[in-house]
């Protein structure tokens, strides 16, 4: 069971890795007219591949945490 365990946390953890490393720079469009907040491409930022990778890295990386803790108790 911990072996099992082991090679799941691996997994998510190298897909939490994957999916920091594809995700565009926080401070990126930062500049004199940083702070636009009405324009069309911020209104849909919700839907942008940009937002679902920051929803789905925080459930990944949730994941890792319990995994980590279930990991800690069986040992």
């Amino acid at each position: 069971m911990t072996l099992f365990i082991t090679i799941l946390q691996v997994l998510v953890g190298l897909v939490i890795i994957l999916m920091v490393l594809f995700q565009s720079g926080k401070s990126q469009g930062l500049g004199a007219i940083g702070g636009v907040a009405d324009t069309f491409l911020a209104k849909s930022k919700a839907k942008s591949l940009d937002a679902k990778l920051a929803r789905w890295t925080k459930w990944v990386g949730a994941l890792f945490l319990v995994l980590t803790l279930v990991l800690s108790i069986l040992q």
